[in-house]
């Protein structure tokens, strides 16, 4: 067999052979893989609204509600078996934390109050803003020190007020108190915790489809993060 001839006729002609072969084979590998993709997606997402929500028999279709400023939030809706609305899980999102963007599924009663929530994504420094992930739920009875347990005292300690569940986004200050507020932001993280209350906020406006719930969260925390932008060693 003659050899081919080392010209540049030849070479596009191996070098286009060769993209041809790749993007065929990259697209047959896109059509194999996008079902399961798209399959663990919504996997994932139904796990989440199934843990945020009390318990239900269906869903409705997924809506969608743009925000203005904000962007696209995902309403589900939640029945009982007898067909009455028990909730909504929301998935929203921050761009305002430390590093950028956060994702949360916050889920409300009938009434609009807080049921539970999950981070879905988040990128914040670990052991600060990655504390999001269970700070905002109750908090955890403290044991006592082996001290206080041998000479039977303990030492007062005030709780935190940092847990959302069972607050009412439209009735409650969801805020960093930091900001004149009802909840105790992360230690030495008020920016991821000033992005996660406004997510929380975000997805309320969403589930009561009234975008001016935005404004009291939106006018006390931008200001508040512009500043801490320009000293962000004293956060995460």
């Amino acid at each position: 067999m003659e050899k081919l001839k080392s010209n540049l006729t030849n070479m596009i002609s191996v070098l286009t052979g060769i993209s041809l072969f790749a993007g065929v084979a990259l697209g047959l590998m896109y059509s194999v893989t996008k079902g399961p993709v798209e399959a663990s997606k919504m996997e994932k997402a139904q796990n989440a609204i199934r843990e945020v929500l009390p318990a239900f028999e269906r869903l409705d279709d997924p809506k969608s509600f743009e925000m203005e400023n904000v962007g696209v939030l995902t309403v589900h809706k939640a029945y009982d078996g007898a067909d009455r609305f028990v909730g909504a899980a929301v998935e929203s999102f921050s761009n305002n934390a430390f590093n950028g963007e956060i994702k949360v599924m916050v889920g409300f009663d009938g009434e609009g109050r807080i049921t539970n929530y999950i981070v879905l994504d988040q990128k914040e420094t670990p052991g600060l803003g990655t504390k999001m992930v269970d700070w905002f739920k109750p908090q955890a009875e403290v044991r006592g020190s082996l001290v206080e347990t041998i000479f039977g005292f303990r030492v007062k300690t005030e709780a935190r007020k940092s847990s959302v569940i069972g607050k009412h986004p439209g009735k409650d200050k969801l805020t960093v108190s930091k900001d004149g507020g009802e909840i105790d932001g992360i230690t030495a993280a008020t920016i991821s915790s000033r992005a996660f209350l406004h997510a929380v906020a975000t997805a309320y406006a969403a589930y009561a489809n009234n975008p001016d719930i935005l404004t009291d969260a939106q006018s006390g925390a931008t200001t508040a993060v512009e500043d801490d932008e320009k000293n962000k060693q004293d956060n995460d």
